[in-house]
């Protein structure tokens, strides 16, 4: 048995309900969790266990700020979606964002440093108009939240940036990263994700996407994938052996570190015993068994 339910985002923004919609109960899993489990199976218990805060980054606010920039530079009219539209609407976005992260105000000493730090929003947006023409586009879905039940009794959850769909049926899968293209040796784990919301939308629908698509804004890059049903199923077994390996580490409560030169970034290296930390507690009563994106695409990852 397969379901899937997708939310399409309401004039707010915000992902809707659609009548009917519940949310499926039981394990899920995200693409931003699954990477941090294959990442740190530690890092996932921090942020998905014991759910530890984490400061809000210049990197990762700013993929949060040009994210938003481009989702809503769809609901201009097509004929003025121009790179000076999408730089007008930084600072209404950035206003928004704060509200809604009061402190990501304090990540700035003065208003230079943030007028800089808009400067560089502002020069990826530019980069975004030299790969696409957003005037020649109408998404069929921005921001879609997507929920699909496998047969193992997990369920799939993600955010995708942008759906497109062609007047013949076929869809394609767009997702902006504020990073730069990955070497060709890491390309695949980049693909992961997209191959993730791929798959839960096969499952949605019974179609597998025509063109997977990620499009890096740090230096005007595209990468193309086209998924065939093979690559899925194989995609769909990965995630289910992933599922199992957290599942033990639950049961365990081994949860032990990776390090690698990721770790550079990461915010809970006091805490971590590869660089002389203890972990908290486990906590008496865990959360439910799932790993739901908190503010999946962003401000938990550079995306």
């Amino acid at each position: 048995m397969s379901e899937a339910i997708a939310q399409v985002p309401g004039p707010g923004g915000e992902p809707a309900e659609p009548a009917g919609f519940e949310p499926i109960p039981g394990p899920s899993l995200s693409p931003s969790r699954a990477a941090d489990f294959m990442t740190c199976p530690l890092l996932y218990r921090f942020r998905v266990i014991d759910r530890l805060p984490e400061p809000p980054s210049p990197v990762a606010a700013r993929g949060t700020l040009v994210h938003a920039v481009l989702e809503r530079l769809f609901d201009e009219p097509a004929a003025t979606r121009t790179p000076q539209a999408a730089r007008d609407l930084v600072p209404g976005q950035w206003e928004r964002l704060v509200a809604e992260v009061p402190d990501l105000a304090a990540m700035f000493g003065d208003d230079a440093e943030r007028d800089a730090w808009f400067g560089e929003a502002g020069q990826m947006l530019d980069r975004y108009f030299t790969l696409e023409d957003p005037r020649r586009l109408e998404p069929a879905h921005r921001e879609l939240s997507v929920q699909a039940l496998l047969e193992s009794g997990l369920t799939l959850r993600g955010y995708i940036d942008r759906l497109d769909v062609a007047p013949t049926g076929e869809v394609r899968i767009v997702d902006y990263k504020t990073g730069t293209a990955p070497r060709e040796e890491y390309e695949a784990r980049a693909l992961f994700q997209m191959k993730f919301y791929a798959l839960a939308l096969w499952r949605a629908g019974g179609t597998v996407p025509k063109m997977l698509q990620l499009i890096y804004l740090g230096n005007g890059e595209i990468v193309r994938y086209t998924p065939e049903e093979a690559d899925l199923l194989a995609t769909e077994r990965k995630i289910n052996a992933l599922w199992q390996a957290i599942d033990r580490a639950r049961s365990t409560g081994d949860w032990r570190p990776r390090p690698s030169r990721l770790c550079s970034w990461c915010s809970h290296q006091a805490l971590c015993p590869a660089y002389g930390g203890t972990p908290p507690p486990l906590p008496a009563i865990e959360v439910p068994a799932q790993a739901t994106p908190p503010l999946d695409g962003t401000l938990c990852g550079t995306n």
